[in-house]
């Protein structure tokens, strides 16, 4: 079953210079509990696009439809903190939803466990790691029982462990049948996760199929680094 259908979706901003077309008549459907890895350099068009389909941004023209709500993880998790702690900031979204005081204890707990916060429910979210808190992030979206979780530049100024974290994190999502969507250009930190892969470039779609057939095509055409390079040498350690 499709659970997100992009109907040739475009949308452009003003600019000193003029309109700037940031998406230009994309289409894709995307099916309940898979995990897709939307690729792109920087200004390609992939933030912009999950903002409309999280509903932040309205495209020009085309539709979008959800079945379900989806959740955005940003990548600067720290805009997303409203609670001076994790449980205070998970509790946010099951108060707006109305749910009685011990539905929300509940549902808190489970968020806390699930994103493996429960020694960090009462630190100061503020000093949490980036790993923590892109997880502190995930947590509040399952704590509203989100059934979309989109994560924009997840792995940005994480080190080794905060990406491994992050990368169990969306595993166990998807294994509990999460609708994910990863945008990233750093593929060799995700390719691997995804039954999809999309490519944007300039705003167009310029590939969507299999994660092995993107590999197959000139990702530096699009400024995407191939991440099957081999290093053997200490000189290959250079871009």
């Amino acid at each position: 079953m499709n659970k997100i259908i992009i109907d040739h979706v475009s949308k452009s901003f003003s600019t000193a210079e003029g309109k700037k077309l940031a998406v230009n008549d994309v289409s894709f459907s995307l099916d309940e509990g898979t995990l897709t890895v939307i690729g792109g350099e920087n200004g390609s068009g992939k933030s912009v696009l999950m903002n409309i389909i999280s509903g932040l941004e309205k495209p020009d023209s085309g539709t979008v439809t959800c079945y379900g709500k989806a959740g955005l993880v940003f990548q600067e998790a720290d805009t997303q903190i409203l609670g001076e702690t994790p449980r205070e900031d998970i509790s946010f979204g099951p108060k707006n939803q109305k749910k009685s005081r011990k539905e929300i204890a509940a549902a808190v707990e489970d968020a806390l466990n699930q994103t493996g916060l429960v020694a960090k429910s009462d630190y100061p979210a503020r000093f949490l790691s980036g790993g923590e808190k892109r997880r502190l992030a995930v947590a509040c979206m399952l704590a509203m029982d989100l059934p979309i979780i989109i994560f924009d530049e997840p792995y940005a100024n994480l080190d080794f462990g905060g990406v491994k974290q992050v990368n169990a994190l969306i595993k166990k999502l998807k294994s509990e049948g999460k609708t994910v969507i990863i945008l990233s250009h750093e593929l060799e930190k995700c390719l691997g996760l995804a039954d999809r892969f999309i490519v944007l470039f300039r705003g167009d779609k310029v590939f969507d199929g299999t994660p092995q057939d993107g590999l197959k095509e000139n990702l530096e055409l699009w400024n995407i680094r191939n991440p099957l390079t081999s290093y053997t040498h200490v000189q290959d350690l250079v871009w």
